[in-house]
């Protein structure tokens, strides 16, 4: 009986220091796993209410770019025809439909998005209502410890809209995200200075999500190289002193804090050459990867 006893402490003790160092790992020197939905945690009203994952799969997928190049497009329509409609920050579809649709089923959010979405509170969380949003940003800003402030924020939301779909990107994920980045580029995100895009945690999500992925609004990394490209807005509802080619550029440069969209597309390319994303406005064919 003794035996058992003691063979049965040691396999929980056995258990219980493999749980620890699992922990260490992910949160320090380990490279971080795929979570896939688990790595997006729903922000819960009360800390009592227990944790909750995404669940959400979509067979076909828009992801609808904020680029100026949605102007004159006229793919409302198509977009709206998808099973699920991902949409960035806070960007608008009132006034724009005919070319950027109606529909959003979710939103990736960056941590400084969020106070634009308070400041239209009544608008993204009550016809709207339906929208998963999904949250990412730095630890400072998202921890759930009660000095997370934009995490704080989002709780006070959930208190208001009980039945808003709100969730955050765990940090686990976040750090997968940049290991990604590392193994596309091999830089590394930190040492670099950049921070990623909220378009790439935005492909991110949707390969976790959706079967077959349409990219609306976005040009291939050599586009802003071209010498007979044209001159749009960043975003298609807000006009800019610098044009898109122009943010890129100066974000390209930026030493410390700049996101490196021409980068990220680059990345992009090599997805779709392997047949994981689909650019059917504008229209351009990935080269083949050899």
């Amino acid at each position: 009986m003794k035996s058992l006893k003691l063979r049965c402490f040691t396999v929980s003790l056995a258990t219980l220091l493999l749980l620890l160092w699992y922990s260490r790992v992910i949160r320090t020197g380990g490279a971080p796993l795929d979570l896939g939905l688990h790595g997006y945690v729903r922000v819960q009203p009360t800390a009592t209410s227990g944790s909750q994952s995404l669940s959400l799969h979509c067979t076909t997928c828009a992801v609808v770019s904020s680029s100026g190049h949605m102007l004159g497009s006229g793919r409302g329509s198509e977009i709206d025809a998808h099973d699920c409609v991902i949409r960035m920050n806070a960007a608008p579809t009132g006034g724009f439909e005919a070319d950027v649709g109606g529909r959003t089923s979710v939103r990736m959010v960056s941590h400084t998005s969020v106070p634009r979405l308070l400041r239209a509170e009544a608008l993204f969380f009550g016809p709207d209502a339906a929208t998963v949003y999904v949250v990412w940003g730095p630890e400072r800003n998202m921890r759930q410890d009660g000095k997370g402030r934009i995490f704080n924020v989002l709780v006070g939301l959930a208190r208001r809209h009980p039945r808003a779909h709100l969730y955050a990107v765990r940090r686990e994920k976040v750090l997968y995200c940049d290991r990604v980045f590392q193994e596309e580029t091999g830089k590394d995100r930190m040492k670099s200075g950049a921070f990623l895009s909220t378009g790439f945690f935005t492909m991110i999500l949707a390969l976790d999500v959706c079967d077959s992925i349409s990219i609306y609004g976005m040009m291939d990394g050599s586009y802003c190289g071209l010498a007979n490209h044209s001159s749009v807005p960043y975003h298609y509802y807000e006009s800019y002193r610098l044009d898109e080619c122009g943010m890129y550029r100066l974000h390209e440069r930026a030493r410390r804090g700049g996101h490196r969209f021409i980068t990220e597309k680059h990345i992009y390319q090599r997805w779709a050459s392997q047949g994981k994303l689909h650019f059917p406005y504008p229209t351009w064919v990935p080269q083949q990867q050899t």
